[in-house]
């Protein structure tokens, strides 16, 4: 019996917890990769930035999406997450449309196919991040740290800022793309990154 347990940071990865009641649990911030939570009940469970992968087993009638943890197709739209730890994170189709990411550490995160119009990545480490057909259409990448991050098929149209962003061994990048980024003002492009001492426009193959 598990009711009311607090299990905030706990690394439950391939966990077997079937069955088990977590009723009014904390769970902010665990480690739910691989576990298996089958027929658990879960009833005012707080799961705030808990994570979960595709091998996470959940109850059938547990909205598991929408409960605050990041993972696969996780509804994250709007939510602050600003410093969060969310390195490796999978997060592939997930909703994170006009979510405060600054300063988030996504280093080597798997956001293949998220959505991620109007979010608030400023400062963020997005460090080899695999980004492929991910929208980032409005979002804010002032100051971003996006060396190695993969970037193939994503959207980037109307980016708010860019200045200071590091763009230095971007894989993915359509030459279309890296002329629209090119086209920012010359003050923007010429901001160095206060983390990577690099200036955007030379992360880009500019002079």
């Amino acid at each position: 019996n598990l009711k009311g347990a607090d299990l905030r940071g706990a690394n439950l990865r391939n966990a077997n917890l079937s069955g088990a009641d977590l009723r009014e649990s904390y769970l902010n911030r665990a480690e739910l990769q691989g576990c298996d939570l089958r027929d658990a009940e879960l009833d005012q469970a707080k799961l705030q930035v808990a994570y979960y992968d595709s091998d996470t087993k959940w109850s059938d009638n547990y909205n598991y999406k929408n409960c605050g943890a990041v993972g696969p197709k996780a509804n994250l739209g709007g939510v602050f997450l600003n410093t969060a730890n969310l390195r490796g994170a999978d997060l592939r189709g997930a909703n994170l449309r006009g979510a405060y990411l600054s300063g988030a550490d996504l280093t080597g995160a798997n956001l293949e196919d998220a959505a991620l119009s109007g979010a608030n990545l400023k400062g963020a480490y997005l460090t080899g991040a695999y980004l492929g057909n991910a929208r980032l259409i409005g979002a804010e990448l002032q100051g971003a740290d996006l060396r190695a991050a993969d970037l193939t098929g994503a959207n980037l149209d109307q980016l708010q800022n860019i200045a200071g962003a590091d763009f230095t061994l971007v894989q993915g990048l359509s030459e279309a793309t890296r002329a629209m980024l090119c086209s920012f003002s010359e003050g923007g492009l010429t901001t160095w990154n206060s983390f990577t001492r690099t200036n955007t426009k030379a992360s880009l193959g500019g002079e």
